[in-house]
């Protein structure tokens, strides 16, 4: 009866994984709800920002601004924030978001482009160490529920060097949450601010310019909006991965719940043969012994 009870070991272990793989499954629903909601809380003010933005952007206005400033020829210095997670199981999702800077990081070196990296999340801190790449800065305290002060920690300081010219481009690489089931690896340029073009078609009265009352001036008013669209950027790839890597965390759980069941099933159909078996062998032995001693 080794088998047997081999078998029935087995059988405890994925059932024991399972219950493991099902609780995580609903954490991260849950999870994967209120971060999908910040998400969504996030969506409408980064498009009423980049609609200002875009209706006071003219040419002359640009010169003034250093973040407009977009360099002559080939950037010489980028920066490269890549947002990961801090947590695995979440099948390819880390892999993908590591991918995706590597990637970029590969055009703008081919390019002569000096690139520091800046790692937000373990994962991508963890492979950049791993490969001997040097980090310029690392934050792994993060947490489920980034705040506007959040993305100005990261991104401030790069903002700081932009303006002062020691930095020419800033790119995020994080995940853009599309669905529940798709949350692809992106990356954006954040540095320079290039002004969303207007959109002919996207009004109501034909594609009519908004009428905007300026006040102070519309000097005054990017001065102040400029930074708080660079930080908003970073803050909605923020929200965006970490709804992306929660519902990357429920389909790999869902998956990995769903395979213990069919492997349960298996062990356990190969458990009821080989004790049946057991039990016929028993019973022919039984009845060999009792037609011997007749």
């Amino acid at each position: 009866m080794a088998k047997g009870r081999e078998l029935k070991g087995r059988i405890k272990s994925v059932e024991n994984t399972r219950k493991i793989t099902r609780t995580m499954e609903m954490v991260a629903t849950s999870k994967m709800k209120r971060a999908q909601d910040r998400v969504i809380a996030a969506r409408p003010y980064a498009t009423a920002l980049a609609e200002v933005i875009s209706s006071l952007y003219s040419p002359e206005l640009a010169e003034r601004f250093p973040l407009l400033r977009q360099p002559s020829g080939t950037a010489k210095r980028a920066a490269v924030i890549l947002i990961t997670g801090n947590r695995g199981l979440a099948g390819a999702f880390n892999s993908n978001l590591i991918k995706e800077a590597r990637t970029l990081i590969s055009r703008l070196e081919s390019e002569g482009t000096e690139v520091a990296i800046h790692a937000v999340g373990k994962k991508g801190l963890g492979y950049f160490r791993y490969m001997n790449r040097a980090v310029a800065s690392s934050k792994t305290d993060v947490g489920d529920q980034p705040t506007g002060k959040t993305a100005a920690e990261l991104v401030d300081g790069l903002m700081n060097e932009f303006v002062a010219g020691t930095l020419d481009a800033v790119y995020v690489v994080y995940a853009r949450f599309v669905s529940a089931l798709s949350a692809p690896a992106t990356s954006e340029q954040v540095l320079p601010v290039s002004p969303p073009e207007r959109k002919s078609g996207d009004t109501k009265s034909g594609g009519a310019v908004p009428d905007y009352l300026l006040f102070p001036s519309a000097e005054a008013i990017l001065e102040k909006l400029l930074p708080s669209y660079v930080r908003n950027s970073v803050y909605r790839a923020l929200v965006e991965t970490i709804a992306g890597f929660y519902s990357a965390q429920r389909t790999a759980m869902k998956n990995a719940t769903d395979n213990a069941g069919e492997m349960l099933n298996v062990l356990r159909r190969t458990y009821n043969r080989a004790r049946q078996a057991q039990i016929t062998q028993e019973i022919s032995e039984i009845v060999g012994g009792a037609a011997a001693l007749e």
